[in-house]
């Protein structure tokens, strides 16, 4: 037994006898790397080594706080991030400047026209940044599309601005017709053919419905409060019957995000019907233009307005089966050749319909043929909508800073204002009860339908479009009467975006996660992913 135990505890020492012989060769090991930085066979120790990373790790200094290493990093030299971006885009903006300065001269100085569209531009800019800082909490974005609207209206009505930026009334015209023309390519290129063919009644009253229920609401309130004539009425009406997909589709994007309304299809319901309701909208406008400067009997004035129409769709029938095939698929440089081309179309159609006479021809025209080059082009058509998009990024701020400098405080009567308010605030309850009538009988509950009228609110885009052509064929007529109902319907529309936009904004991030139904996969997903928080 003595022996056993002797022989037991022999084995038991042997272990940490060999610990003890390795721990004083690793220190010998450590001793040596230290008295010759070379290593043990006298080379240099390489990127990567263990004897590189051990030096490194002994002569580690203590990391510089975060706040430190944030100022560095921004003062650097030469300057990076947040200060490099500064500087690029002042030298930018700067340098467009100087570059039209060089060619046009006065043009280009305070008081000067181009001066005037370049102050406009990036004021708008600035102001939709600004107004998309306003972040609340579970509620979509604001639209940056009422920061450049306002901006353009502080530009008019502030002295000493207004004395240095100023535009034309034709160039004015001209940069929101081109705006008009780029809206409309890309309203026609967002209709899709299959859609259309599998279109629910639902969606068809949603579109027609509450925009003609409003346009002639709008019309009786105008013609008798506000004293327009008919044509002038139904004018203002089919410019307040447009519900805005700047508004609508963001925010039905987030809901549809978050699972809200998707089992029903409420948010693509919704996204489906605004492009119809737009075109809809325009193309009365468009005919009702045409009527109200014709000259004439009534009957000629109408035979006249649906020539138009027969004018508009042909031309863009004519013009759209040419763009489908011209450029053809394979030449090179193919998606700008079929940018340019269906935009420049679009700007002439535009153009050219006033200039002859026909200004309800070129809007519908523009549909037209944007519309059919986008069914011959196919798959193809969404790498020309990422062209026409960048376009619309340049003129929207013009469209709606111009908007805004239209309307000046001190042209404005209080009755009037007064009178566009009410006329607005009542048609746009009855486009609510209209809308509500419209989605009923269609598998939609009490919640829901109350969210569908709510949402069928804002307006902004086709009113900032179409609410100064009015005055703007009334100027180029040279009569004070019409320049008159020109000025009110634009009033109206400045006020419809200034009101209906942030409201109806709002109204659809507070309403849809109440009303809507959420998706089942979604809860289910959500309720996995707190399950896993929990057992981690």
């Amino acid at each position: 037994m003595e022996n056993q135990d002797k022989t037991i505890k022999h084995e038991d020492s042997e272990p940490s006898t060999e610990v003890n012989h390795t721990a004083s060769r690793c220190q010998e090991k450590q001793e040596e790397t230290v008295m010759n930085p070379r290593g043990i066979d006298g080379s240099e120790p390489t990127e990567g080594s263990n004897l590189l990373n051990s030096n490194e790790k002994m002569q580690e200094t203590p990391a510089e706080p975060n706040h430190l290493q944030r100022l560095r990093q921004t003062f650097a030299c030469p300057p990076r991030g947040l200060l490099d971006r500064v500087i690029t885009n002042v030298t930018v903006v700067v340098l467009l400047w100087a570059v039209v300065w060089s060619i046009t001269g006065p043009e280009c100085l305070p008081g000067g026209n181009l001066f005037g569209i370049i102050i406009l531009f990036y004021c708008a800019i600035i102001g939709g940044k600004l107004l998309g800082l306003i972040k609340l909490p579970t509620l979509p974005p604001l639209p940056p599309l009422l920061g450049m609207l306002l901006a353009g209206f502080l530009i008019r009505n502030i002295p000493v601005i207004s004395d240095n930026v100023q535009i034309k009334h034709k160039w004015s015209s001209a940069l929101r017709s081109i705006a008009l023309a780029v809206i409309l390519v890309r309203a026609g290129l967002g209709l899709d053919s299959n859609a259309l063919k599998k279109l629910k009644g639902v969606c068809v009253r949603l579109s027609l419905g509450p925009c003609l229920v409003e346009a002639c609401t709008s019309a009786l309130l105008a013609h008798f409060l506000m004293g327009l004539p008919w044509q002038w009425g139904f004018m203002l009406g089919f410019v307040l019957g447009a519900v805005s997909p700047a508004v609508v589709v963001p925010s039905m994007l987030l809901l549809q995000e978050g699972g809200y309304g998707v089992e029903k299809g409420v948010p693509t319901l919704l996204m489906a019907a605004g492009s119809f309701d737009d075109i809809l909208a325009i193309t009365g406008f468009n005919t009702c233009l045409g009527m109200a400067f014709a000259t004439g009997s009534t009957v000629f004035n109408v035979l006249k307005g649906v020539l138009e129409v027969v004018i508009g769709m042909a031309t863009g029938l004519l013009l759209g089966f040419f763009i489908q095939y011209f450029p053809s698929s394979d030449q090179d440089k193919l998606l700008w050749k079929r940018a340019f081309l269906v935009l420049g179309l679009s700007v002439l159609a535009v153009f050219s319909s006033m200039y002859f006479g026909f200004p309800g021809s070129g809007g519908l025209c523009t549909l037209v043929l944007a519309f059919l080059a986008g069914k011959g082009w196919a798959s193809a058509k969404a790498d020309v909508e990422k062209v026409i998009a960048v376009a619309w990024f340049i003129f929207q701020p013009l469209l709606f800073g111009l908007i805004g400098a239209e309307v000046s405080i001190t042209a404005l009567r209080p009755e009037t204002v007064g009178l566009c308010v009410a006329t607005l605030g009542t048609a746009v309850v009855i486009r609510i009860l209209a809308t509500y009538l419209m989605v009923c009988f269609a598998g939609f509950n009490f919640k829901e339908k109350i969210f569908i009228s709510f949402a069928w609110l804002p307006k902004a885009t086709v009113q900032a479009a179409i609410g100064s052509v009015a005055l703007d064929t009334a100027r180029s007529h040279g009569e004070k009467q019409l320049e008159g109902y020109g000025m009110d319907v634009l009033t109206v529309a400045f006020l419809a975006i200034l009101i209906t936009a942030p409201i109806g904004s709002l109204l659809i991030g507070l309403l849809g996660p109440r009303l809507l139904q959420k998706a089942e996969h979604q809860n289910k997903d959500e309720e996995d992913q707190g399950e896993t928080s929990i057992q981690v």
